[in-house]
């Protein structure tokens, strides 16, 4: 709707991957230098990580725009609960390869005669492993061997690793993997863009669609915009999809911070609504609310969840509880980062408070009064989340105490 009232010759704001609006944010211009040089070296894994929503299939996307098919054949593959012989026939079938009826031996085999022919006629060969989360330990053994594949000195596959960030956690620390960690010759953690970034980023792909300056993004939009996704690129498209749909039906030609207050007090009631929360809790504190109710035993506990969401019973190694204690810091940094988000819109609430009382004699302000105390209440609830989460880490060390290790913790 809005596209056609805006003159524009395309949806600006789509959130499916499209490498023709990749923005290269400094964290995604870092992220394309190790995926650069992986490329010049050839060899090994290059491991991309980042929050869901990042940008990490859109980078992959645009990278892949960018090599010469002449000189390289790259295959992507986007991974589900597969176990080790799934993969092959999933790797061999990214390539082109027929593996109908043919045995594991036999799937090795033919992935290896492609790739020695790929060579020979003088092309190098690149897999990319989207959402790699999801690979269980048998299946990244898998791709390890895969990676010894060789023609004289040279190898014959490169392996771009692509996942959420717990995946980082996995490569770094987890038992059994201590061959593929020394293959991995770069790593990067894709981040969120930074606040000077985001009206840059909007006035970028809204060129692409033929935005002409209407509708203008004021700072105090953009600031907005920012503090409610935390600069995640996926969030940011759709609050702007938001917005641009609110500007057209008002013939808005000005989107200013009052505009996005009015979509996200929208999102809210409808989020509430279907819910039973607002659109601004965010994915992050989300997924924290969710690690804490497990932790207290207000929700499920599925034998698949990170080893964060199990019940302390089944930690019993001093990798997990590495690994554990890695989620419960990210898990603070994001509490805390939602805590000064939180703050951001009750200092804002209290200053349109403020603007009116200024303007007229007996304001009515029972509605901002309610949000603000419904931001209070959120905020609590925030802190007894990340009081349950580390409690959980406490009892566990106390309870253990000379129990886990024989040899006694390290330090």
């Amino acid at each position: 709707m809005y596209e056609s009232h805006f003159g524009f010759s395309g949806r600006p704001f789509q959130l499916t991957p499209d490498p023709r609006f990749y923005f290269e944010s400094a964290t995604h211009r870092k992220a394309m230098s190790y995926l650069g040089y992986g490329l010049a070296q050839g060899e090994g894994f290059i491991v991309i990580t980042g929050e869901i929503g990042a940008g990490k299939s859109t980078l992959v996307a645009y990278l892949m725009q960018t090599i010469d098919n002449a000189r390289l054949t790259a295959a992507q593959i986007v991974t589900t609960q597969l176990d080790g012989d799934d993969l092959l026939h999933m790797v061999a079938s990214s390539f082109g390869v027929a593996t109908a009826g043919l045995d594991k031996t036999g799937t090795l085999a033919a992935i290896e005669h492609f790739l020695q022919a790929e060579a020979r006629n003088g092309r190098r060969c690149l897999l990319v492993v989207d959402e790699s989360q999801n690979l269980p330990m048998p299946a990244l053994e898998e791709l390890r061997m895969l990676s010894n594949f060789q023609l004289g000195s040279h190898p014959l596959l490169q392996i771009f690793l692509l996942g959420q960030p717990e995946f980082r956690a996995t490569v770094q620390h987890a038992p059994g993997l201590e061959q593929l960690r020394q293959r991995v010759i770069a790593n990067h953690h894709l981040g969120a863009m930074e606040a000077a970034e985001v009206r840059p980023y909007l006035e970028h792909r809204l060129g692409l669609v033929g935005w002409n300056g209407r509708p203008e993004f004021t700072v105090d939009a953009c600031q907005r915009l920012y503090a409610q996704t935390g600069g995640i690129p996926r969030k940011v498209n759709m609050l702007a999809n938001r917005v641009l749909l609110m500007a057209a039906v008002e013939s808005r030609d000005t989107i200013d911070a009052a505009l996005v207050e009015a979509v996200l007090a929208d999102i809210a009631v409808d989020a509430h609504d279907k819910h039973g929360w607002t659109d601004d809790e965010t994915l992050e504190s989300a997924a924290a609310l969710a690690v804490a109710e497990a932790a207290s035993n207000q929700a499920p506990v599925h034998a698949a969840q990170p080893a964060a969401h199990r019940p302390v019973a089944e930690q019993s190694s001093k990798a997990d509880f590495d690994q554990l204690l890695a989620e419960v810091r990210e898990f603070a940094r994001q509490q805390e980062q939602h805590g000064v988000l939180l703050a951001n819109e009750l200092q804002t609430a209290l200053d349109r408070i403020a603007s009116l009382e200024s303007r007229a004699p007996e304001p009515d302000n029972s509605a901002l009064e309610a949000r603000i105390g419904a931001l209070e209440a959120r905020q609590a609830t925030s802190e007894a989340a990340l009081r349950r989460v580390l409690t959980l880490l406490v009892n566990w060390v106390e309870d253990d105490q000379g129990g886990m290790w024989p040899q006694g913790r390290a330090a």
